[in-house]
């Protein structure tokens, strides 16, 4: 039987390997946490390789995603249908083995965890998810719901801002299923940490309520299993592990320093390291009674089995329970969603209320919280303002998880990365929110969520200049833009209630990406609509207004405030004689998906005079209107005064929008 050592060498060899035949790679962590990784994996992980999806698994989040080898090594040596030959393509095109771990890429990899600190924020996201799920659907004996969320997190983690934001509210929100092994090496990229990162971690986490277990020899069995079976004691906070490793561990010249931190060791190192472990065997060669020793599969064959008959007893004892609980997990939405969402659509329009589309996006939750208990939302401390809180909304806290709101408090990234991780985890719709502007801080998990195709919807209120006397720090101007040009995301701004409810029930449909929905502080007038028009309106763009007969002379293109003002532009411009057609365009990534044919029937060629409005940056509207067309819109940042005030100062008017239109005819 193979000791340990030997099972943890198996991990650094193929690491040092897999990064030496890339010349490309990061061999010090997962050298240094190889130890950590044999006891977790070996011991207390509870998976199934020949089902990565199993709904009550472990999560197993490796936060330092460069040390990437090492969730590869773990996810090969364990039977994951990962052949060598993928360790051997290591960063290379087309292969299961990207530099950092990418999710949908390589089976059991749970998150793209990207940029350092997202990591353990997806895994806050997974643990809440386990909270919150095992709060609702638990009965009794019958814990369905019950696994733990496992995270590796290095000092690049520890020292970026978003660790302290989601570490906090964990320890909040008692998420007694988390535990974190804190990689403490003292070495990054640039050298010995210690001239940059003197924090006492211990401290720092004891403050947020997380139980801490400090100064665990990394290399250490023993104290390695002692502190698991101590945090697993604890289920009323989450731990944190603190690790003491050296990276790079086995090499003789480069362990303990930042050389092997983003290098590969070298030809002549690495047959030093070899023998320093007594590690014989040739590259990529792994015996076959280590491959024996670390094969999860019969363990978790039965792990899955057991919890199978668990579930088939709950499901006998509660049915109901039993199948929306299959139904959420599925991903799939309740029977009648379809058409009651569409009876609420056509009921916001037959009302044509003047609202601002915040205040619609709320009455969107109140229409359809009910209908979906798997909705889980909240807010980073805009609840008041950017109207989230709907009146089946009830907070999730620490002594009872059973609710399906989450307070946020003011951690924007946090809070989106987190919602990357709920999705990740499974068995809800997730939603967030703050004011658009904010979507800065919060932009890389955005990105990391339309990387992984996951659906994480976003609230995004006070919208423009719209939001008046807060002033240029606060009005979003090139926001917008930004979110547009993302690929997968899709971007929503409505002009009214109704468009704000078809853009409501497109995010909770639309399961391959994030979406955005942006929202009025001002509000906004209803608009006519024909059965079609309204139709039309989940194609992302449509005609609003139609020339008159003839020869059609222009074309208008707006969104959100603005339509209404292209709206009464073309008024003014028919008489004058001009044929002049609105188009209302709440989702341009949408309206590109159409068919050539309906494009054409919405911006028809042949029309080259076109004017696009919009109160944000302007040079993304060129192309729809071409070079030839105009743009009235921002091109500087905005100012402090009531909104109708900066409407007229930056131009953002009907008769600016005509002055266009005469001007490109």
């Amino acid at each position: 039987m193979p000791t340990r050592s030997e099972l943890a060498n198996a991990i650094r060899a193929l690491s040092m390997d897999a990064v030496q035949k890339a010349n490309s790679g990061h061999p010090g962590a997962p050298m240094g946490m190889a130890d950590i990784a044999q006891v977790l994996w070996c011991d207390y992980l509870r998976h199934n390789p020949a089902n990565p999806e199993w709904v009550d698994r472990d999560r197993f989040v490796m936060s330092n995603g460069h040390g990437s080898m090492l969730i590869y090594s773990l996810l090969h040596l364990t039977g994951y249908d990962l052949p060598i030959e993928e360790l051997q393509n290591f960063r290379q095109l087309d292969s299961k083995t990207p530099g950092h771990p990418e999710y949908g890429y390589t089976p059991g990899v749970e998150t793209t965890t990207g940029p350092l600190g997202q990591g353990i924020a997806n895994a806050v996201g997974m643990a809440i998810a386990e909270k919150v799920l095992a709060a609702q659907f638990n009965r009794g004996a019958y814990n369905v719901v019950d696994h733990n969320t496992y995270v590796f997190m290095g000092d690049g983690c520890m020292m970026e801002g978003i660790s302290h934001e989601v570490c906090s509210l964990a320890g909040t929100l008692g998420l007694g299923k988390l535990i974190a092994f804190y990689d403490d090496n003292g070495i990054s990229i640039d050298g010995e940490v210690v001239g940059w990162f003197s924090d006492d971690t211990a401290k720092r986490f004891e403050s947020y309520g997380w139980h801490v277990i400090p100064q665990v020899d990394g290399h250490s069995t023993e104290e390695l299993i002692a502190a698991v079976e101590m945090a697993k004691a604890n289920p009323d906070r989450p731990t944190l592990i603190c690790c003491k490793t050296i990276i790079g561990f086995g090499s003789p010249n480069k362990q303990g320093k930042e050389e092997c931190h983003g290098a590969a060791l070298g030809d002549d190192e690495i047959v030093l390291t070899r023998k320093q472990l007594g590690w014989t065997h040739a590259p990529f060669h792994v015996p076959q009674d280590i491959y024996d020793a670390w094969s999860a599969k019969e363990k978790g064959a039965k792990a899955e089995s057991d919890w199978q008959r668990l579930f088939d007893n709950y499901r006998n004892e509660y049915p109901e329970l039993a199948a929306e609980f299959e139904r959420r997990t599925k991903g799939d939405l309740p029977a009648d969603w379809e058409a009651q969402a569409s009876a609420y659509i056509k009921e916001v329009q037959a009302a044509g209320e003047k609202v601002a589309s915040r205040k619609a996006s709320q009455n969107c939750l109140n229409a359809f919280g009910p209908i979906l208990p798997e909705l889980l939302g909240g807010s980073a401390d805009l609840a008041g303002s950017n109207l989230t809180i709907w009146k089946g909304s009830k907070g999730v806290s620490a002594e009872d998880a059973s609710g399906n709101y989450i307070y946020w408090g003011v951690r924007e990234f946090g809070m989106t990365a987190a919602i990357n991780g709920i999705a990740l985890h499974g068995g809800f719709i997730t939603y967030g929110a703050t004011f658009l502007i904010f979507m800065e801080y919060a932009r890389n998990a955005m990105r990391m969520a339309a990387l992984m195709k996951k659906q994480n919807i976003q609230v995004y209120t006070h919208d423009s200049i719209g939001l008046g006397e807060d002033g240029p720090t606060h009005q979003p101007i090139e926001q917008l833009t930004n979110l547009r040009t993302t690929p997968n995301m899709s971007v929503w701004r409505p002009c009214d209630a109704a468009e704000s409810a078809v853009a409501w029930k497109a995010a909770i449909e639309r399961k391959d990406g994030p979406s955005a929905l942006v929202f009025s502080r001002q509000g906004l007038a209803p608009m006519t609509r024909s059965d079609q028009q309204l139709s039309d309106v989940a194609k992302g763009g449509y005609v609003l207004k139609a020339f008159a007969d003839g020869q059609q002379d222009a074309l208008i293109i707006a969104t959100g405030s603005e339509v209404e003002l292209a709206m009464s532009a073309a008024e003014t411009l028919a008489g004058k004689g001009k044929n002049v057609s609105v188009v209302s365009m709440p989702s341009v990534d949408l309206f590109l998906k159409q068919d050539a044919a309906y494009r054409e029937s919405v911006l028809p060629a042949a029309v080259r005079a076109r004017v696009a409005v919009e109160a944000g940056m302007v040079d993304f509207w060129y192309k729809l209107v071409g070079l030839d067309g105009a743009v009235v819109g921002m091109t500087t940042f905005g100012e402090s005064a009531p909104a109708g005030d900066l409407f007229k100062h930056f131009g953002i008017t009907a008769e600016n929008v005509v002055a266009a239109v005469e001007g490109v005819l």
